[in-house]
């Protein structure tokens, strides 16, 4: 394993973390002992008012605390960018580390969510009633904010997937919407024939994206019980995946462009790259990164895996937590709980966030939301239908942070060498199993 690796997961703070186990290392006290906080006490806290800081990057919370500050004005919110998710998370571990600086609140992404609630560096929410929520959200996300018996963060918002698609792109040469993979792979090689410009999508190898599929796929590669860890990419659902995407790379069907890059939204904008499999939060990013193509795209259901299904997955999206360190705990899960299920939500809606909350995601104004960008299509009725049929049995690593940093050194082989996906996925298994091992993770095999 690369040593640049070993030294990313160090400054991630995560060596005591899993050296000493979750209870020798965790900062709070174990759940047992907790008290719960009743709505009095956090009305008390209310009245009384202080201050909260807020470590997040994602932009609507901005006025989600102007607003919570107009409605409690004894309460200030200094809401900082840290730095987004692994620049955050080193902050946040570092501060954790040192025992200062901590924040009260902090934005921590489903996936790496696992890790804090290990080390109980994050608080049991239960304790202030967070339980009474559990009917608020869809599957996927609430799935993602628990941890055994816990509740470690509220969800901020979802990423049911979708296929974005370049209708303009798709007309031009005859070819229909994909329904599965299969017609996926089909289409990406008629385009293909058709402008050797063009590309079906971009990939060079991205450890959220293959997640995802592989979760849609009905793969279960990650089994966590505690400090207990196996990882299995040989299962039917993996195999499914491996044998479908390495056709795209075999053909070279995948544009070799990096994600987010200049290339990228260049790609997006005129059409070399014709679809997109990501989460529903994206389309304010095709707005505000995407302008030239304005008109051109539309929103489908995700291709399937077996002809006649509807299973989707989770691509990105994050919780609130409050770091154990962190002071004002009730003003902190007020805030929390006004912005994740209370009245900010609708103002993080209506400035371009996709929601978690089941009464927003199934409300009528939701889904009659006409899209200018994609040619007035109502495409939040599809996102809903996504978020509903997201399977909850899907887990991360408890280190996935780590594991996701290694996957272009592993798997990510697979898309400029003659290494196999399958291949990659079982060195990315090896690797992420060994430094777990290091760590004083029990391998389970």
């Amino acid at each position: 394993m690369p040593k640049h690796s070993r030294r990313l997961l160090r400054g991630l703070g995560l060596l005591c973390v899993l050296a000493l186990g979750a209870t020798a290392c965790g900062s709070g006290d174990d759940d047992s002992d907790q008290k719960a906080v009743g709505a009095a006490d956090i009305q008390a806290a209310l009245k009384k008012g202080g201050s909260v800081t807020v470590w997040a990057w994602e932009p609507t919370l901005k006025q989600v605390a102007a607003d919570f500050e107009k409605k409690y004005p004894k309460v200030d919110i200094d809401l900082v960018n840290a730095g987004t998710n692994n620049d955050q998370y080193k902050a946040l571990q570092n501060a954790i580390s040192a025992k200062k600086g901590v924040p009260d609140v902090a934005q921590i992404e489903y996936y790496a969510l696992g890790q804090y609630a290990l080390t109980k560096d994050v608080t049991d929410l239960k304790a202030y009633g967070a339980g009474k929520l559990a009917g608020s959200y869809s599957p996927g996300p609430w799935n993602s904010v628990k941890s055994g018996d816990g509740i470690y963060g509220l969800p901020m918002d979802s990423g049911p997937m979708a296929l974005f698609y370049n209708k303009k792109v798709f007309d031009k040469h005859k070819i229909a919407v994909p329904t599965t993979w299969d017609e996926y792979v089909a289409a990406a090689r008629k385009l293909h024939k058709a402008d050797p410009k063009a590309y079906i999508t971009s990939d060079v190898g991205d450890a959220g994206l293959a997640t995802s599929l592989l979760w849609q796929a009905g793969s279960h590669p990650y089994k966590v019980d505690g400090t207990k860890v196996g990882i299995d990419f040989t299962d039917a659902g993996a195999k499914q995946y491996t044998d479908t995407w390495q056709k795209l790379i075999d053909e070279k069907l995948l544009m070799p462009v990096v994600g987010w890059s200049d290339d990228w939204y260049k790609g997006l904008g005129d059409g070399t790259i014709a679809t997109l499999p990501i989460g529903a939060w994206m389309p304010a990013n095709f707005v505000s990164g995407v302008k030239d193509g304005s008109g051109d795209w539309r929103v489908a259901p995700l291709p399937q895996w077996t002809e006649g299904a509807d299973t989707s997955s989770e691509n990105g999206g994050s919780s609130l937590a409050l770091p154990e360190l962190g002071k004002n705990k009730e003003l902190a899960y007020a805030f929390v709980e006004y912005a994740n299920s209370g009245e900010g939500v609708q103002t993080r809606i209506e400035n371009g966030a996709f929601p978690a909350t089941t009464k927003d995601l199934n409300s009528e104004a939701f889904q009659n939301t006409e899209f200018p960008y994609f040619g007035g299509q109502k495409a939040n009725k599809v996102f809903a239908e996504s978020a509903e049929n997201v399977p909850t049995d899907w887990k991360y690593l408890p280190y996935q942070v780590y594991a996701n940093s290694i996957f272009n050194d592993t798997v990510g082989k697979a898309y400029v060498s003659g290494t196999k996906l399958s291949q990659g996925l079982a060195d990315w298994q090896e690797a992420s199993l060994q430094y777990g091992s290091e760590q004083g993770f029990t391998i389970d095999k």
